[in-house]
């Protein structure tokens, strides 16, 4: 234990890295897409990702709360598709309080899904817009730097011109002094 000081088992630091890193994939999916700039292949992912974690969660819940009506995963995974999807073919309904409570969530979820569909899309083109715009305000800015950079130039060689001629010009005769009444002396 020489000189490790107070510093934490290597088990605890583990510990400590993993719970700062998302454990499940729509965690994982939903920060990458936090830290980086949304493009429609990581809008997509993530949208993808999340719509399957409902269907399948959806499907087993329904399932399992109206076992009746859903004989089986596979047709709760079905109705939450269609339900999420809003598409609602009408071929699966559910009679029971629990499936109508798990439908208007469900509902609801679908809802969410196209507005932040249509929004992360959007963003894309908004965020490539403001992108291009940029490039081109830094190519304007850089066209007009260069412009009065040139006449700058154009101005320090005229005034070092004029400095060179002076240099080279006698300087000019004095005039006579004037006499007091204003006249010039004779």
């Amino acid at each position: 234990m020489k000189g490790r000081g107070n510093r934490p088992s290597d088990g605890v630091a583990r510990e400590a890295g993993r719970a700062a890193r998302p454990q499940n994939l729509l965690e994982r999916r939903m920060s990458k897409f936090l830290r980086k700039p949304p493009s429609v292949r990581l809008a997509a992912n993530v949208i993808v990702t999340a719509t399957l974690l409902i269907v399948v969660v959806g499907g087993v819940m329904m399932r399992v709360l109206d076992h009746e009506e859903y004989g089986s995963i596979w047709l709760g995974m079905w109705w939450v598709l269609q339900t999420v999807t809003t598409v609602g073919y009408g071929d699966l309904t559910p009679t029971s309080v629990i499936g109508r409570i798990l439908t208007s969530i469900v509902m609801l979820w679908g809802v969410a899904f196209l507005a932040i569909t249509t929004a992360a899309i959007t963003s894309v083109f908004v965020a490539r817009a403001q992108q291009e715009r940029t490039v081109a305000e830094e190519a304007t800015a850089t066209g007009a730097e260069r412009t009065v950079d040139a006449r700058l130039d154009k101005i320090d060689a005229q005034l070092q011109q004029l400095r060179e001629l002076l240099e080279k010009t006698p300087p000019a005769p004095e005039p006579p002094p004037a006499s007091a009444s204003g006249a010039p002396a004779r």
